[in-house]
C-alpha cells in the first residue's frame, strides 16, 4: 500500500492510560469504510500496549490492516504566533501523506505555524482544530482542514458550537484555543495571528 492512500490514528498515551480511545475507534472504522469499502471492524484497543510510565503519541498507520504502531515521548510545542493562509488544500481524512501541508507551512517559518482559510472562511491550523470565544461561547469552524477527535469529543459534550467563521472578523472574538489529541483543549494566551497582507494590523488575542 503507498504512502498516499496509508492512515494514521495518534492516540495519547500516559502512565499507561489510553485517551479517547472511542473517538480513534470511530475515526478508523469511519475512514477504512469510505477509502477501503472495509466493513469488518478493526479493534484497536487490541493492538495497542501503552508504555506504563511517561507520555507518548502512539502512533498508528493502518489501511485495510494494522501496518505499524509505535510510542513516541511526546513534548509539547510553543505556539504564540499563526499567519493566515489561503489554500484550497485537501485533508478530510487522516493520511500519512502530510506533504502538501507540510510545504505550504515551511513556506512560513516566521511564524509557528498557519491557520488555513479558504474562501474567506477560516479552516485549521497544520496540527490542530481551532476554536474563537466570544466571551460566552466557544466556537470552532463548522467545515474544518479534518475533523479532530478531540473536536468531536467537545462538540459531543455541549462545549463548542459549529460556525462559519470568516478570515475578516477574527476581533470579535476574545480567546484562541487548539485542539488534538495530544494537547487536548488548549487556550493560546498570548497568541498572535498575523493576517495574508504583511501591512495589516494583525490580531492579538487575549483580546479584552
Amino acid at each position: 500500500m503507498t504512502k498516499h492512500r496509508l492512515l494514521l490514528e495518534t492516540i495519547k498515551c500516559e502512565d499507561g492510560k489510553i485517551f479517547n480511545l472511542s473517538y480513534h475507534q470511530r475515526r478508523c472504522d469511519t475512514s477504512r469504510k469510505l477509502l477501503f469499502s472495509c466493513l469488518k471492524h478493526l479493534e484497536l484497543s487490541s493492538f495497542i500496549h501503552a508504555p506504563k510510565k511517561g507520555l507518548f503519541r502512539c502512533r498508528i498507520l493502518y489501511d485495510k490492516k494494522i501496518q505499524s504502531i509505535e510510542y513516541i515521548p511526546y513534548k509539547s510545542k510553543k505556539i504564540a504566533s499563526l499567519k493566515i493562509i489561503s489554500s484550497n488544500i485537501n485533508y478530510n481524512l487522516k493520511y500519512v501523506n502530510r506533504d502538501a501541508l507540510t510545504a505550504l507551512k515551511n513556506l512560513h517559518h516566521e511564524v509557528d505555524d498557519i491557520l488555513i482559510e479558504e474562501n474567506g472562511y477560516i479552516k485549521d491550523t497544520s496540527i490542530a482544530n481551532i476554536a474563537f470565544f466570544t466571551g460566552k461561547v466557544w466556537h470552532t469552524p463548522k467545515y474544518p482542514l479534518l475533523k479532530g477527535t478531540m473536536r468531536q469529543y467537545y462538540l459531543d459534550q455541549g462545549l463548542l458550537e459549529e460556525k462559519e467563521i470568516q478570515s475578516t472578523a477574527l476581533n470579535k472574538y476574545t480567546q484562541v484555543a487548539l485542539m488534538n489529541a495530544m494537547i487536548g483543549f488548549k487556550i493560546l494566551n498570548p497568541i498572535v495571528i498575523y493576517k495574508f497582507k504583511d501591512n495589516h494590523a494583525p490580531y492579538t488575542f487575549p483580546n479584552p
